[in-house]
Formats: structure tokens, C-alpha cells, sequence
């Protein structure tokens, strides 16, 4: 789960993480207090959308005057902002972050993220801040230092030091940054984050760390005890597949495809995708149904991908262990009839009681293509849905 910008800042502050002072608006009638608080010239205006590049997208704008700002927040609210991150429906802008300019010497990069090879929560620290780590990363990997957390005796002061040294930064620096890692680790570990990315960390005229930006991300697994993170979700900013999926706790991503995935098991399903590609199809989705699905989950899967318009053809891939594929076609054949689909639909199933659920597809008399072989049936839906 992602929080918002303004929502990070305010849990950096939780645990005296230096950032930047601002203000919430959600309707351009809060703006003449905002004024009133922050003054009325030189403003930073932020969209609070979940997706990076918001800047190049004309999402965060610097105005001058009153009449600019007012003019930024009403082009802004209430519009879509599209950036790299999103779709290209892009994402809706429901509130803006308003705060004052900072004076900027020199920008940094600062995150924690969880290295899953070397199961540590690892520091990524560089000079080069301000621009998408992606490019440094290609074009400047030495510029990218980490440092990993050892899980038993947790963030070293030396560590902090070192890091510290590493970023260049003078005495004065240095006795800020030590404890910024050491709050923002502490933070990371009580609020189950999986990602905190500072992009930049400035050093300000004055010499003094400021955290300007702040993008932070949630366990989902963790949500059930980090219930106050919970409760300032934003779902607006989610797929709603991808909403009513968790709900009916089936495993869902949206991707760009037009062959819409439905497969029990993660692994099984992302072989599934990978052999669609190999055979020149593109995947609409991920979509794993689980071990002990039944019939019910089955018709909410297809209710799911056929909201999805760029589908123009369904791939069901069981290999029936704790499931039985009887109950899976019997699933099959109620969405069908109740649904009246138009598009192609191949099932394959393998495994407990595959024979007896091909049979209750074959003698259905609904326009579904049954097929063992795997290859046979990625191929087969493939050509189905060209032209379509």
C-alpha cells in the first residue's frame, strides 16, 4: 500500500525525521486559509497521486503569485495527472500538498528497502539526487552505495557514519544524519514498510538535511496490524480489479495484454503468462485463484477480467492438487451461462478429477474449447483472438 506524500511527511514527523511544513487542500476553497498561513506568493503546489514522475508531468508547480496559484489548483484538482508510472489514463488528482520553496545547495537520494537475496533491510544512498534512480543506476551504477542492516543488532551509529562520509557531507551533516537513519529505521520496522525512497534529501542554504520529498510504501501482508496506515488507504488511486480481487482474495494484477489469465497457484500462472509470450500473445493479467478455490471465486474471476475492455480472449489454466477441477468447471460453466461471453474461452485442466471436469464442459453445450495440452492450448487461444 502506498501513502501520499502528505501522508509520509506527517509520519516522518511522528519520529522527528526533518522534512518540509505544508498544507492539505482538497477543494480550492481551503486555498484563502492556506494563503493565510503560508502567504500568498512563492508556493510549491504538489498533486497527491501514487505514481513517480509527477514533476516532468507537470504535477508539482512552483507559482509566484496569487493569481498563478489559484489558477494551478484549479487546473490541477480534479484532473488526471499522467506520468511514466501510470496507465495512460493516469491517475486522479483529489487533493494537492501546498507548502513553501526550499532553498536547495545540494540534492541526495536516501532509501530503505528490503533486499530479498540477502534478506536484510539494505540503505541505497547517492549523490546524484533529484533525478530517477533508474538513471543513475544505468548510467552512474558506481554513484549507488548500500548498506545492509544486519536484523540483530540494527542500524550501527558507524554505519551512519560511514554513510554520512560516503554523501560528503560536513561535521554538522553528519550529526543530523546519524539520527535521521537511526528514526527512519525504527520507523521502517514498527510500521511494516517494504519501501522508504527520500528523492532528494537536500542540503539546504544553510547547511541543514531536509527530506523533500517522501514516498513510502506498506506491507500488505501487515496491514491487518498497522490498522491506523490502513485507514488512510486511498483507494482511489488503485485498479479497482485489483481492489475487488483482494476482497474476493484472489491474487490479480492488471497488465497491458489482451489474453486474460486465470490459473491456480502463482508459479503455474506466471508460466502461463511467460508461455503466452513465447508464443507471440501478450497476457491481460496475473491472476492466481489459489489451492482451494470453489465455485463462487471462480465467477467473481471472470466478473474481474471481463471488466477489463482490452480482453478479447480468456486462457484457464488448472492443475487440480487441493482443488478439484470438476468444481472449477462447474464455476466455468455458471459464469458463462451468466455472463453470455462473446470472446473465445480454451480451458485446460490437469490433475484431481480433470476427466470428470472436461466431460461437464464438453457435454455443456456452451461455446468453450477444451484442451489437455498445455502448448496446444496457448497456441490455440492465441489465434483466436488475432484480429479480434
Amino acid at each position: 500500500m502506498n501513502l501520499h506524500e502528505y501522508q509520509a511527511k506527517n509520519l516522518f514527523k511522528k519520529y522527528n525525521i526533518p522534512t518540509t511544513n505544508g498544507k492539505l487542500l482538497t477543494h480550492s476553497s481551503q486555498l484563502d486559509d492556506i494563503f493565510n498561513i503560508l502567504g500568498e506568493e512563492n508556493l510549491v503546489i504538489k498533486a497527491q497521486v501514487h505514481a513517480g514522475g509527477r514533476g516532468k508531468a507537470g504535477g508539482v508547480v512552483i507559482t509566484k503569485t496569487k493569481q498563478e496559484a489559484k489558477e494551478t489548483v484549479n487546473k490541477l484538482l480534479g484532473s488526471k495527472l499522467v506520468t511514466y508510472q501510470t496507465t495512460s489514463e493516469g491517475q486522479p488528482v483529489n487533493s494537492l500538498y501546498i507548502e513553501k520553496p526550499c532553498d536547495i545547495e545540494k540534492q541526495l537520494y536516501l532509501a530503505f528497502i528490503i533486499d530479498r537475496s540477502s534478506q536484510r533491510v539494505t540503505i541505497m544512498t547517492s549523490t546524484e539526487g533529484g533525478v530517477e534512480i533508474e538513471e543513475v543506476a544505468k548510467n552512474n551504477p558506481k554513484k549507488i552505495m548500500r548498506n545492509k542492516i544486519n536484523p540483530v543488532v540494527g542500524i550501527m551509529p558507524y554505519q551512519c557514519r560511514q554513510i554520512a562520509f560516503d554523501l560528503g557531507l560536513d561535521d554538522h551533516q553528519v550529526n543530523q544524519m546519524i539520527p535521521l537513519l537511526q528514526n527512519m529505521y525504527k520507523m521502517f520496522l514498527e510500521n511494516d514498510l517494504s519501501l522508504v525512497e527520500v528523492n532528494p534529501l537536500v542540503i539546504t542554504t544553510s547547511g541543514d538535511l531536509v527530506c523533500l520529498d517522501a514516498k513510502v510504501q506498506v506491507d500488505n501482508s501487515a496491514l491487518y496490524r498497522q490498522r491506523k496506515l490502513n485507514e488512510i488507504r486511498d483507494e482511489t488511486q488503485e485498479d479497482p480489479r485489483e481492489l475487488q480481487a483482494e476482497k474476493m482474495q484472489l491474487n490479480y494484477v492488471s497488465l497491458d495484454g489482451n489474453i486474460a489469465c486465470m490459473v491456480n497457484g502463482a508459479g503455474l500462472a506466471m508460466a502461463t503468462m511467460d508461455l503466452i509470450k513465447s508464443h507471440g500473445g501478450e497476457p491481460a493479467n496475473f491472476l492466481d485463484v489459489g489451492g482451494s478455490t470453489n465455485e463462487q471465486r471462480v465467477i467473481e474471476a471472470f466478473r474481474i477480467i471481463l471488466s477489463d475492455t482490452k480482453v478479447n480472449g480468456i486462457l484457464i489454466n488448472i492443475f487440480g492438487g487441493i482443488v478439484r477441477c470438476d468444481i472449477i468447471a462447474n464455476g466455468i460453466i455458471a459464469a458463462v451461462e451468466k455472463m453470455n461471453m462473446d470472446i473465445p474461452l480454451v480451458v485446460r485442466l490437469e490433475g484431481t478429477n480433470a476427466k470428470e471436469g472436461l466431460e461437464l464442459i464438453r457435454n455443456s453445450g456452451l461455446n468453450i474449447i477444451e484442451e489437455q495440452d498445455l502448448d496446444k492450448a496457448t497456441i490455440k487461444i492465441i489465434e483466436l483472438t488475432k484480429g479480434n
